[in-house]
């Protein structure tokens, strides 16, 4: 199947490993071309040249008012156009309702959720017709994860936003679309699984509820994610893709 995705010019946040490098690495194997961000430069210069010379990689941070901009620009400066935006940034520390503290709070509110939303909304002003905006979200916008409550409070809430971004811009045939990962075998995950001083029994617990029986892997993410990119979803819109192989149990 051609996903269309020849010669498309994608940004990339948080794209230095995990699902967000994994969505890149499947849109250029697929023809298109990305900038690529991440906070450590030494680390998004690395991933730039494994990527090879359809990549350009940009150190920023997503709570930078003045990324959203900068990455843009930079993509068409270097590949001649800009065509959507996956928007992905590493999760916000775990801990309880009780534990969190309101500077941890307030930083992944603006790296995680304000960010987010700048860099979606500067998107929407500078896309045309089949653009499209993704958001790397989680499973706990359709059910709370244990221990992990600043995601609950935060993921819900930028799905609702890029839902009202949807209705917003769907009449200028641009498109929004989420994915909402669970069990992926990342960093993140393995180092979530480590935090309870047990990892190998809290994959087991995990897996058990998983009906597949297994942790997905980056590139299973990331094939999903760049399907949603591309022209072949451009009926696509709104939407919230679970990539969880099947744990959330809800219709």
């Amino acid at each position: 199947m051609d996903l269309g995705l020849k010669d498309r010019v994608y940004v990339v946040t948080g794209a230095t490993r995990g699902l967000g490098n994994a969505t890149a690495r499947e849109l250029v194997a697929d023809g298109a071309k990305v900038v690529i961000t991440g906070r450590d430069a030494d680390r998004v210069a690395a991933a730039a040249r494994e990527l090879g010379p359809n990549a350009y990689g940009l150190p920023a941070d997503n709570a930078d008012p003045a990324a959203a901009e900068r990455l843009i620009a930079t993509a068409r400066e270097r590949f001649g156009r800009f065509d959507g935006i996956l928007i992905s940034v590493g999760g916000p520390p775990a801990g309880s309702a009780a534990g969190n503290t309101d500077d941890q709070w307030q930083a992944a509110f603006e790296s995680v959720f304000l960010g987010a939303v700048r860099l979606a909304r500067t998107a929407a002003a500078e896309l045309t017709a089949g653009g499209v905006i993704g958001l790397v979200l989680s499973g706990s916008v359709r059910e709370p994860i244990p221990g992990l409550t600043i995601s609950n409070g935060l993921r819900p809430g930028l799905a609702g936003f890029a839902k009202s971004l949807a209705d917003e811009v769907g009449p200028r045939d641009i498109r929004v679309v989420g994915l909402l990962p669970a069990r992926i075998d990342t960093d993140r995950v393995r180092e979530l699984d480590a935090s309870t001083g047990d990892a190998d029994a809290a994959r087991e617990r995990n897996v058990a509820n998983i009906p597949l029986g297994r942790y997905g892997t980056a590139r299973e993410f990331g094939r999903t994610a760049a399907f949603l990119l591309s022209p072949a979803a451009s009926y696509l819109t709104g939407l919230m893709v679970p990539v969880d192989g099947g744990a959330l149990r809800g219709l």
